[in-house]
């Protein structure tokens, strides 16, 4: 099979022919349809975070595709179902966070395209108990995106209680943040849009957003509170900046949603005054679970989202990184096998 491989970290990737690999005990083959580009990969090609995977390895967690054989212990009833592997590859199931939900938190997870190979691939074996079936009113092209870029901004709503009315500011429009902005409106927000690209504020506009903010040209800050103030703020820029002026937005009784990861580890400075006496929540919000992608999944067969995405091939992975780091993806590549 053709796979790109990290061989090393800050090198391109390179395009190798590798043995198809065997599924084990609870495990399943995946003949992969469509994967897609998240800048975790960039992260993990880069080693830019303070736990690295090991190269060699495959990059990739938003893989779609035919279950073609199963492991020992798997049903053969998987056979043929066309599934998605996210970024949570297994957990242990028997944590106090995986028997109450918060499997995402499980301190044993493995992560697909990280921690094991992932979906870089025409060919990726997955945890049979992490996959999640895809609905036949989802494409395999739209699912990929939804398979991290949706399950993870749909989580970050979901955990800042967003109530109809309130204004959700959502710094950062791409990938994420065209998706975040359609399910702050599907619960009631008011939606702001915060961004350094007209043309990314441009697609916000398109999608419903009831504010942009060119962040480059104008002050977030005081856009957003002349505006009325933002009841929440979600985080998907890797911006440290960003993250300060989001906590600057935010009304009393707000919340600030963590859920981009700046390269360097960065910090901000959260004052305690301010917090405790404006009630400010800090919350942070890391992809979803696999109950969370099965609903969005059923709210994109249900007509209710758009993904704005654009088809790239494998051997095209090297230049697809760099437009994203260019920010010349309007949103979200997919790489279709």
């Amino acid at each position: 099979m053709k796979a790109a491989v990290v061989t090393d970290f800050g090198k391109p990737l390179e395009i190798q022919d590798l043995p198809v690999p065997e599924p084990g005990p609870g495990q399943v083959l995946v003949r992969m349809e469509a994967s897609g580009l998240c800048h975790t990969d960039i992260h993990a090609a880069h080693g830019d975070w303070p736990v690295k995977p090991r190269p060699p390895f495959i990059p990739g967690h938003e893989g779609i595709g035919l279950v073609q054989t199963v492991g020992a212990g798997v049903s053969e009833d998987l056979i043929g179902r066309r599934i998605a592997i996210p970024w949570l590859g297994s957990s242990c199931g028997t944590c106090r966070y995986c028997v109450s939900g918060w499997e995402t938190l499980c301190q044993s997870q493995v992560n697909s395209g990280y921690s094991v190979d992932g979906c870089y691939a025409e060919y990726a074996v997955a945890d049979a108990g992490a996959v999640v079936q895809v609905p036949d009113g989802v494409s395999s092209f739209d699912a990929a995106p939804l398979t991290c870029a949706g399950v993870t901004t749909y989580k970050a709503i979901k955990v800042a209680n967003v109530v109809p009315a309130e204004r959700v500011a959502v710094f950062g429009i791409g990938g994420l943040g065209h998706l975040a902005v359609q399910y702050a409106r599907l619960v009631g927000g008011f939606v702001t849009a915060v961004d350094l690209e007209p043309d990314k504020l441009g697609l916000a506009h398109k999608l419903g957003a009831d504010q942009i903010v060119n962040a480059r040209t104008h002050d977030p800050v005081e856009e957003i509170r002349q505006a009325g103030g933002a009841d929440v703020a979600v985080v998907l820029a890797a911006s440290a900046k960003a993250f300060e002026q989001a906590y600057r937005s935010l009304n009393r009784g707000g919340r600030l949603v963590m859920v981009g990861l700046p390269a360097d580890n960065a910090s901000i400075n959260v004052p305690i005054f301010e917090t405790v006496l404006g009630g400010i929540s800090v919350i942070g919000s890391i992809v979803g679970t696999r109950q969370d992608l099965a609903e969005v999944f059923a709210l994109h067969a249900a007509g209710r989202t758009q993904v704005i995405a654009e088809q790239r091939r494998l051997e095209q992975v090297n230049e697809s990184f760099d437009e994203v780091l260019g920010g010349r993806a309007e949103a979200r590549l997919v790489f279709e096998f």
